[in-house]
């Protein structure tokens, strides 16, 4: 069963195939997703791996805290996406 990690504050000139090159040392990697802003379409400095369950506790256990670009990286697993509320801001602010 594969396993979603986050991956946190990697430098803004980082890119897919070195976050695939840098988990590949700890196993298989499935996929890998950074996400950009979509507004300036830079990146956000966070993203996502997805490996087996055994690859990627080894993966956690090896590069959370390791230095990438002058910044230590946090890694860990992912958590869902907490479900988001159908209302909008401004209609939860005109409330009285």
């Amino acid at each position: 069963m594969s396993k979603k990690l986050y991956v946190g504050n990697l430098p803004f000139s980082a890119t897919e195939d070195e976050i695939r090159t840098l988990f590949s040392e700890y196993g298989t990697v499935d996929t890998v997703e950074l996400l950009m802003d979509r507004d300036s379409g830079r990146p956000r400095g966070f993203g996502f791996v997805q490996m087996n369950e055994a690859d990627a506790s080894r993966a956690i256990s090896g590069l959370d805290g390791k230095d990438m670009g002058g910044r230590a990286l946090r890694v860990n697993e992912a958590k869902d996406r907490a479900e988001r509320s159908s209302r909008s801001p401004r209609e939860s602010r005109d409330r009285w």
